[in-house]
Formats: C-alpha cells, sequence, structure tokens
C-alpha cells in the first residue's frame, strides 16, 4: 500500500501532507514554493509509492468555485502531462486555513511562530488530509 499525499495549493506555495503507508495518520510533509511543484512531486515518486494525490477543492460559501480554481485546473492539466499514472482526487477545503490557525492557538504556538504562512499552508494540508481519510471508505 502507498501513501496518500495531500496539497494546499497557493499561488506561490503549497502545503503538503502525506500519510504513512497504511494510509492511517496525516502529518504535515513540507511547504514548497508553487512554481517547483511539479518538479518536487515527480522526485518524491521517485522514492515514494503514492497512491492517490489530494488536491484541496476551493469552493465558495454557496458551493460554486473559487477564483483559485481556475490556477488548480491549470496546474492539474501539467501534472497530468509529467505523471500519467497518478491517481487525483479532490477535497473540499474550505476553512482549513482558519482551522490551522486556530489548531496553533489551541496548541499553544507563540504568535510569531503563527505568522508562518508556510507552516499554515502545511497544516492546512493536513486538515486537506485528514478530511479525506475521513471520507474514504476502509476496505
Amino acid at each position: 500500500m502507498g501513501r496518500i499525499v495531500a496539497l494546499d495549493f497557493g499561488m506561490k506555495r503549497t502545503g503538503m501532507a502525506h500519510t504513512d503507508e497504511m494510509q492511517l495518520i496525516a502529518s504535515g510533509l513540507t511547504t514548497v514554493a508553487t512554481p517547483e511543484l511539479i518538479p518536487f512531486l515527480v522526485d518524491y515518486l521517485k522514492t515514494e509509492t503514492v497512491d492517490v494525490l489530494v488536491v484541496g477543492e476551493p469552493k465558495q460559501m454557496d458551493n460554486s468555485a473559487s477564483e483559485s480554481e481556475e490556477l488548480i485546473q491549470a496546474f492539474l492539466k501539467k501534472l497530468k502531462a509529467a505523471c500519467p499514472d497518478l491517481n487525483v482526487a479532490r477535497q473540499d477545503e474550505r476553512f482549513t486555513s482558519k482551522l490551522a490557525v486556530q489548531s496553533m492557538v489551541a496548541s499553544g504556538m507563540k504568535k510569531k511562530k503563527r505568522q508562518d504562512k508556510a507552516l499554515v499552508d502545511e497544516i492546512s494540508a493536513v486538515l486537506i488530509l485528514q478530511a479525506y481519510l475521513d471520507r474514504k471508505p476502509f476496505i
């Protein structure tokens, strides 16, 4: 069984999270500058087996697509060309950034550390991955 990797895609940087090989525990992986994301994923796939790549799906409150969805679609097209065999799933990412900051506050993290946007993006990716795991049926 391979890992599941999740992305909190952003214009400047993308937070990443992954599971263990048993696909039970979601944990932060890193934050990557978005222009370097596809080469990073290609290298990652050389060393790790990935069953699914979960990409956050930004939606408005009325369930319509967010403005950033256009950028994500362009990324997914490039990703498909670079990694044609990679399975991609989408997961609603509404409120993940807000929940990430709340979890940082709840854990007692200092204000200076909470202002680290790369860390917020990574934690957001963990929340996206956990939401995907919560809705994924166990076999």
